[in-house]
């Protein structure tokens, strides 16, 4: 089963690749936009997929962890490259442990042990989250909120949080 399963993403792999050769060659307005944006960055975020579809032909879901942490450490580089803004890593390390429940989240989507990697997924995207929000603000990189969005989302994530806590514990009160 996995061998097939190898096999057909390898096949599947070769034919897009085969299609976009071919496709550059026929147009060549294609290879020139490549040639304009395809910044050095760009190749953090290959790299990051070149680690997942390894991931995907050994049959290791695993591997989409650090192949998550490197595309998203590639893209936050490739909006630090366009806007000039590298002041901004000053609280875009925030979105790391995100990128780890992304990877975890696909791992848990890809079959191995489900459940638990898309709740703890979804944890770490939710302290991303928060880390983001609260750095963002205190370093004023999340202006696009305007004066009070960030307060505003921490405050309602805040709720969240606490609503959360209670509906669990009152489950939990009620099996004893």
């Amino acid at each position: 089963m996995r061998q097939n399963r190898s096999s057909l993403i390898l096949g599947i792999l070769l034919i897009l690749f085969g299609g976009w050769l071919v496709l550059t060659q026929q147009v060549p307005a294609i290879q020139d936009w490549l040639d304009n944006n395809f910044t050095w960055p760009m190749w953090t975020i290959g790299a990051g997929l070149l680690v997942l579809l390894i991931g995907l032909i050994t049959s290791a879901p695993g591997m989409a962890v650090p192949a998550s942490i490197i595309a998203g450490i590639g893209g936050i580089l490739y909006y630090q490259n366009s806007t000039d803004d590298f002041g901004s890593w000053s609280y875009m390390w925030a979105l790391i442990p995100g990128f780890v429940g992304i990877g975890t989240i696909l791992a848990g989507l890809l079959g191995e042990n489900t459940r638990a990697n898309l709740a703890h997924g979804l944890n770490l995207l939710a302290i991303s989250a928060v880390l983001f929000l609260v750095f963002g603000t205190f370093f004023g990189g999340l202006a696009i909120l305007g004066d009070y969005g960030a307060a505003i989302l921490l405050i309602l994530l805040g709720l969240y949080l606490l609503a959360r806590g209670f509906v669990r514990r009152g489950g939990q009160n009620e099996t004893r």
